[in-house]
């Protein structure tokens, strides 16, 4: 007779490694492919209620964004961040508005859409309907004041010299642009302050080119007006013969008085050094623009503007040196988390790395992600032992009925025919048994041990055959 294989104790033997494959999970039955089911829909459970809670991702890529009239500077602030944020897939529709008084009121209303707006500072401030933050100051806005050279005499100053104080200017009819702009307001704070009489103001609801125009053309003395040092008529009247730039004697002294403006110089020959332009440096005021947007923008949305505005507001100026802007100062409103965060910080490590909106969304997201993955990871060890044990069992389940018809081979009276017919039936059907090719070991032993038992059975036989 054959000798037997050793018998191996299934609880004695190593677990074959399992790729837990479809294949796999088919093979090892219900309660494996029950607990996978149960993990991950555990985990889309999680992940759908950290998206809904910490929303990584806005719900729109649009930003409507208040400017300013043609050829101003916050125009031109939102024309250079169009194709920036474009860029990263926000599109960016700019609100031409008269100045940032009317900024300001859009931006308040809660029906406009207007989420962000560049906002002089000095403008009063009312109560909104809808809380709002600041990114951050931007920029300076240098108030204009220039004038016909032709309009000096009739201020009857010594020696014809050119004016040097507000108060002088009282003769003249000085233009200070729309009530909604930012040159008015700061012209009457200025004008009360210094002694310039309400009378000598002109309010006119026209456009820059047209304002620029009337004082060439000698239908005002003088023109205030509030834009960056790169806008076309700024450059087109420095460069006027006829016209002259206000040199403001009292500038240090209006910056002190009044908070929020801040004073200027424009340096000696930063016009045009070959021609010396200007031969002198000019004392100038200021005041600042801060980004303001209401405080329910999506943080993403605050991010990437506060990135825009370090490209755009960053570069060395007349008045400014490089990276001097944006700066953490928010004016009459609060400074956004988001901004105070990414001026402490600068910007997400992982926003170094990988795309904007992907390093946008692992950075919500990671307060949920990385406490899910410890859990899970525990858990997902649960899943290939119990698929390792299914897919043992079905085929050391068998051994229990190999076993009793072996006992009944043994039996003096066993109907060994009827043996032979459910050893055949018990072969058949563990030749049906699908299982991953790590345990085909297990099978063949399964099976060998069949043949053993067949080997026995018909040696059985073969003895009654000889005693009868």
């Amino acid at each position: 007779m054959p000798s037997r294989p050793a018998a191996r104790n299934p609880k004695t033997l190593p677990l074959p490694r399992v790729l837990l494959t479809p294949s796999a999970l088919h093979s090892a039955g219900l309660p494996a492919l029950a607990l996978v089911v149960v993990l991950l829909a555990g985990l889309a459970l999680v992940l759908w209620a950290a998206w809904r809670w910490l929303e990584p991702m806005p719900a729109s890529r649009r930003l409507v964004l208040a400017t300013g009239p043609a050829q101003s500077a916050y125009e031109a602030f939102g024309r250079r961040y169009q194709p920036l944020l474009a860029a990263q897939g926000v599109q960016i529709e700019l609100k031409p508005m008269g100045g940032a008084q009317d900024n300001l009121a859009l931006i308040s209303d809660p029906d406009s859409g207007v989420q962000g707006a560049f906002i002089q500072s000095g403008i009063a401030v009312t109560d909104s309907e809808l809380p709002l933050v600041s990114l951050g100051m931007v920029a300076l806005e240098p108030l204009w004041v220039f004038y016909r050279r032709a309009s000096v005499p009739a201020l009857r100053l010594p020696r014809q010299a050119a004016p040097t104080r507000l108060a002088q200017l009282a003769p003249w009819q000085i233009d200070i642009g729309a009530e909604g702009g930012g040159s008015a307001p700061l012209m009457r704070e200025l004008a009360a302050d210094q002694g310039l009489p309400p009378s000598s103001l002109v309010s006119r609801e026209a456009e820059a080119v047209q304002r620029v125009l009337a004082l060439v053309r000698g239908e005002v003395d003088a023109l205030a007006l509030i834009s960056a040092a790169e806008a076309p008529f700024v450059r087109y009247l420095l460069a006027t013969p006829e016209v002259g730039l206000f040199d403001f004697a009292h500038a240090q002294a209006a910056a002190r008085r009044l908070g929020h403006l801040r004073p200027l110089a424009m340096p000696r020959g930063v016009i045009d050094p070959a021609a010396d332009r200007p031969p002198r440096d000019l004392r100038m005021v200021a005041a600042t623009a801060s980004l303001v947007v209401r405080s329910d923008l999506h943080p993403a949305l605050m991010q990437l503007l506060l990135q825009t505005a370090q490209s755009v507001h960053g570069e060395a100026g007349w008045f400014q040196r490089e990276r001097e802007f944006p700066r953490p100062e928010a004016g009459a409103w609060a400074l956004a988390a988001t901004a105070e965060r990414h001026y402490r910080d600068g910007p997400p490590w992982m926003q170094r790395h990988l795309p904007f909106w992907l390093a946008t969304f692992v950075d919500r997201m990671w307060i949920v992600l990385l406490p899910l993955l410890a859990a899970l990871l525990p858990l997902s060890r649960l899943v290939p032992p119990l698929v390792t044990l299914r897919l043992r069992s079905r085929i050391y389940r068998w051994y229990a009925d190999l076993r009793e018809l072996e006992g009944s081979v043994e039996q003096p009276q066993a109907d060994l025919q009827h043996l032979a017919e459910r050893l055949d039936q018990l072969d058949h059907q563990t030749g049906r048994i699908a299982v991953p090719l790590s345990f085909t070991g297990e099978l063949y032993d399964l099976r060998a041990h069949i043949g053993l038992v067949r080997e026995r059975l018909r040696a059985r036989a073969q003895e009654r055959q000889d005693r009868g």
